[in-house]
C-alpha cells in the first residue's frame, strides 16, 4: 500500500462517503475475460492473456468516447478493440463478424461475474458503520446495469445512487460526471474518497473534480507516460483493500 505524503498531511478525518467503479473493481473483470478468449481465440497463450486484457480494457476506454458522440456504433467498437487488442500482440486479425461473436461469448461469461469476497467484506463494514456508498460507471446503460443487479449491488448501494456514463452523456474522466454525483448522491467533494482500477478515468477524474483517490492498481499497471502520483492511495491486490478502508472510516 502506498500513500501520498499530502494525503497524510490532509488526514483521513475529511472523509464522509465512498463511490466505487465496477469493471474490475468490485469484480475481477479478466477472468470472464480469460474464459471468453479461451473458448473463441484458443491460439491466445496464456503467457499473453494479461497483457491482452490490458490492450482490451485500453481500447475500451479509449474508444467508447466515440460511441458516446455518435462517431461509432457500439457494435463497431466492441468487434475493434477485441481485433486491435490481438493486433497488438501480434496475433492474427480477426473480422468484425468474429469480434461480435467474441463478445457475445463474453457476455455470457459476464452473465456468471460475483463480487470478490474482500470487496463484499468492505461493502458488509461500511454498510455497517453506515458510510454513504455510491457508484459510477463508465459504459452502455442497459450493460452496465445488468452487472450491477449481477453483483446485487443494491444490498450496500441504492439504486438513486447509481450512476452509469451513457445515460448521463458524460463519461470519467470528465468532470462532469463527478459534479453530477455530488449533486445527485448530496456529497461533498473534499469528503468524498473515490476507489477505481482505471488511472486515467479514476485517479484522473476524481482529483479533477476534487475529492480524494484511490487507485486500485491490482494489476499493478505502471503510471502512464508523462502523469504524476495524483491518487492519495494505492493498492495493488484485493487483499488490501478492507484493511485501507477499515483505517479510514
Amino acid at each position: 500500500m502506498k500513500i501520498n505524503e499530502n494525503f497524510e498531511r490532509r488526514g483521513l478525518f475529511l472523509i464522509e462517503a465512498i463511490v466505487f467503479d465496477v469493471d474490475d473493481t468490485i469484480y475481477d473483470q479478466q477472468q470472464p475475460f480469460k474464459n471468453a478468449v479461451n473458448r473463441v481465440i484458443p491460439l491466445v497463450t496464456e503467457e499473453d492473456m494479461k497483457e491482452l486484457y490490458i490492450r482490451f480494457r485500453y481500447h475500451s476506454d479509449e474508444n467508447f468516447p466515440k460511441v458516446m458522440a455518435n462517431k461509432w456504433t457500439l457494435e463497431y467498437m466492441r468487434a475493434h478493440r477485441i481485433s486491435q487488442s490481438l493486433i497488438d500482440l501480434d496475433y492474427p486479425h480477426i473480422t468484425e463478424e468474429d469480434g461480435l461473436h467474441f463478445q457475445k461469448v463474453y457476455e455470457e461469461e459476464l452473465d456468471n461475474i460475483c463480487m470478490h469476497e474482500e470487496v463484499k467484506r468492505t461493502l458488509d463494514y461500511l454498510q455497517e458503520k453506515q458510510i454513504p456508498i455510491g457508484i459510477i460507471t463508465n459504459g452502455p446503460t442497459d450493460h452496465q446495469y445488468k452487472k450491477v443487479k449481477q453483483l446485487c449491488l443494491e444490498k450496500w448501494v441504492p439504486s438513486e445512487r447509481v450512476i452509469i456514463s451513457q445515460a448521463t452523456g458524460f463519461q470519467k474522466p470528465e468532470v462532469e460526471i463527478f459534479k453530477l454525483a455530488e449533486k445527485s448522491f448530496g456529497f461533498t467533494a473534499e469528503k468524498t474518497l473515490y476507489v477505481g482500477d482505471s488511472f486515467e478515468n479514476d485517479v484522473v477524474g476524481s482529483k479533477k473534480s476534487d475529492w480524494h483517490s484511490l487507485w486500485f492498481n491490482h494489476r499493478e499497471r505502471s503510471l502512464p507516460d508523462g502523469e504524476q502520483p495524483l491518487f492519495d492511495m494505492e493498492l495493488t491486490s484485493f487483499e488490501q483493500l478492507f484493511e485501507t478502508i477499515q483505517s479510514i472510516f
